[in-house]
């Protein structure tokens, strides 16, 4: 093998691969970067056996072949290089050192047979469908913030994506709706069913997946082709491809925690509200301890009281008609919500100080928020 490539195009395909290669692996060939080079350019391969992203990028292919080298050192290396700087990558057959050349610079960098770099077997998709990059990323960070970090309950690592009935509707049509979920809180969007995705299976899409499509979705435009089976799902945009493996398990009916009957439209302004949360949480030093929302008429007070640390309060002005209610929240998860939203105010409606509140985004029907009140 043997190419001449410009360092930017090489350096931004390694950045896409790369990034799902544990810094650490028991299997040598893991932490690893499979190289070909044929008519269509450099493809670049990198895997963890349960995720896998393939960038194809142009290049000067002087002798086609292939190799693998470490995904991190060679990330490093052409990263340090000089920008527009023109590198010249050439190995021969077997385990022969990769020769990475640019300048008066000179590396020889140690591989493994491309023979023994494993391949995701995609299997044959049941539904092929495709969504806009720009919805698709609405999908994606709109839910993602919600995805369970505790392990025992796998089922919850992930964005439950699946097709959804459309309310109202009279047609039949349906929506692709995402939902995530910590036991917590519940983040749901959704948008109209692209064409091709009717009777899809409902997937889980791991944690792990999530954050490299949100990562590359930034730098997507058009359209993405999306790919899934019941046990894995591919995304393909422009020369890049993200493959994926499936959470196997069942996401619960979480539909159930959705209240439909909360009478108690709190309107505050979100930018004001948000920094309230913020200021008056500083002075709790327990990540669990509560803010207290007491509501009464037309003003809304926020107060934390910390043991450790002091006690904060603060008012701002909100529209609120029903009787006066003090609830619990974790601030950090009011936070995290109304760091969605695209409106300039945010609509809380509220049942009492034991029961889930629904928060909406009046710019945006298409989703919808769902947070566990605390003991305060």
């Amino acid at each position: 093998m043997k190419v001449v490539i410009e360092r930017n195009v090489l350096l931004r395909g390694l950045s896409h691969v790369q990034s799902v290669v544990e810094r650490r692996n028991t299997i040598p060939i893991l932490s690893n970067v499979l190289i070909d080079a044929d008519s269509a350019g450099l493809r670049l391969t990198a895997t963890d056996l349960d995720i896998e992203v393939i960038e194809t990028v142009p290049a000067e292919v002087e002798r086609p072949g292939g190799t693998t080298a470490q995904a991190h050192l060679l990330y490093d290396i052409v990263r340090k290089l000089p920008d527009g700087a023109q590198l010249e990558l050439e190995a021969n057959a077997g385990d022969q050192p990769l020769a990475l050349r640019s300048g008066r610079s000179d590396f020889s960098l140690q591989t493994l047979p491309r023979d023994d770099f494993p391949a995701l077997s995609e299997g044959e998709p049941s539904h092929r469908f495709t969504i806009s990059a720009p919805d698709l990323k609405r999908l994606v960070e709109r839910t993602r913030f919600a995805i369970s970090t505790e392990e025992t309950r796998y089922y919850l690592n992930g964005i439950y994506l699946h097709q959804a009935a459309a309310p109202n509707s009279a047609n039949g049509s349906g929506t692709l709706r995402a939902v995530a979920t910590d036991g917590h809180r519940l983040a749901q969007a959704e948008l109209p069913l692209p064409e091709g995705a009717a009777g899809m299976p409902g997937v889980i899409v791991p944690r792990k997946c999530v954050t490299e499509l949100a990562r590359l979705i930034d730098e997507a435009e058009g359209d993405v082709d999306v790919a899934l089976s019941s046990s894995k799902l591919r995304f393909t945009f422009s020369a890049l491809r993200l493959t994926s493996k499936l959470i196997d398990g069942t996401f619960p009916d979480y539909e159930r925690v959705i209240p439909h009957q909360n009478d108690k439209r709190l309107t505050v302004e979100r930018r004001l509200f948000a920094e309230a949360v913020d200021r008056v949480s500083t002075v709790s030093s327990d990540r669990g301890r509560a803010v207290k929302l007491a509501i009464d008429g037309d003003t809304l007070t926020l107060s934390v009281n910390s043991p450790e640390a002091g006690t904060a309060t603060e008012e701002i002005a909100v529209s609120y008609t029903a009787e006066p209610l003090q609830i619990g929240f974790n601030p950090r998860y009011l936070l995290d919500i109304t760091s969605q939203l695209e409106s300039d105010e945010a609509h809380l409606l509220l049942s009492d100080a034991g029961a889930p509140t629904l928060i909406r985004d009046p710019a945006d029907t298409a989703a919808l928020y769902v947070l566990m009140p605390m003991r305060v």
